[in-house]
């Protein structure tokens, strides 16, 4: 049977990209009955009628984002604007623990550079992230600047564009990609925040090989699938000091012998970064279950 890999899902329906061939599919009901959802990203095995295609298999998976719904990325790129909205960094902490969380690599990408005059306030911004150990990508759409930088990471992988709405996302693959033409839509005055233009999840082939995503926009993350003894993990600083703590599973909030909270008193953590991780620690312990 043929394969291909699911770029669009939209009103109940798959649309699978197998080589020049876009086909239009249903899943079948099996998938349903198992709790099996398909996702933009996913391989898949597929047949037809000749007019429209059902899909028979989903191949494992070797990521899964929930929110995106995005399956196979091997790269996150996390869209966030100096302002209009303001920079965020504790939405942009929670970004990063999903992405570690799924084991995918993350490019922080920093946009209407063009609106900002604190310029002092983007070197700050930009060594908090490069301290952490992730690359940043400033850019400006409209002035073109840093389109080349984040293009050059492209190349070869499944990538995700993600962030909070009304960061520029839109306009950001507007300027990547000629011809695209997607929907953007002024910050809301009110709010302070944008409106969601992109509406679903789909897949753009890149000519130079690898795929992108663009994503709808949203304001909050929530921490259903990660356990409090597994946040820690997800902090990039704080996973590289694994197994230095006195207690074994110390959540490192008041356990004595703990090499985290050293290493803040230190500086040699972020103490800003510490803070995020103790209120996500805490959004965690108070979630409802789910049922």
């Amino acid at each position: 049977m043929p394969q291909g890999r699911i770029v669009k899902a939209l009103a109940g329906y798959y649309y699978v990209q197998d080589g020049d061939a876009l086909w239009q599919c249903r899943a079948r009901g099996v998938f349903r009955k198992k709790g099996i959802t398909p996702l933009v990203g996913d391989e898949v095995v597929y047949e037809t009628n000749g007019t429209e295609g059902t899909i028979t298999e989903i191949l494992p998976r070797t990521s899964e984002l929930i929110r995106p719904p995005i399956a196979n990325i091997d790269q996150a790129i996390l869209v966030f604007s100096l302002v209009e909205p303001d920079f965020n960094p504790q939405l942009l902490d929670k970004f990063l623990v999903h992405t570690e969380a799924a084991n995918v690599d993350a490019v922080i990408c920093l946009t209407k550079a063009d609106l900002l005059s604190d310029k002092e306030k983007l070197n700050r911004i930009r060594e908090r992230c490069n301290a952490i150990g992730y690359p940043v990508v400033v850019t400006s759409s409209k002035g073109k600047r840093g389109i080349e930088d984040i293009r050059a990471y492209l190349g070869g992988h499944l990538s995700v564009f993600a962030g909070q709405s009304g960061v520029g996302k839109s306009s950001l693959l507007n300027a990547l990609f000629s011809g695209l033409s997607l929907e953007t839509a002024p910050i809301s005055q009110k709010l302070g925040r944008g409106r969601h233009t992109t509406r679903h999840v789909e897949l753009i082939h890149l000519a130079e090989g690898g795929w992108v995503a663009d994503t709808p926009g949203f304001s909050s993350l929530d921490f259903q699938s990660i356990e409090a003894n597994e946040l820690g993990l997800y902090f990039k600083e704080m996973r590289a000091m694994l197994g230095e703590c006195k207690f074994r599973g110390c959540l490192h909030v008041n356990e004595p012998g703990c090499a985290v909270r050293a290493a803040v008193e230190a500086h040699e953590i972020q103490p800003a970064r510490y803070e995020n991780y103790l209120q996500f620690l805490q959004e965690i312990k108070e979630r409802k279950p789910r049922y």
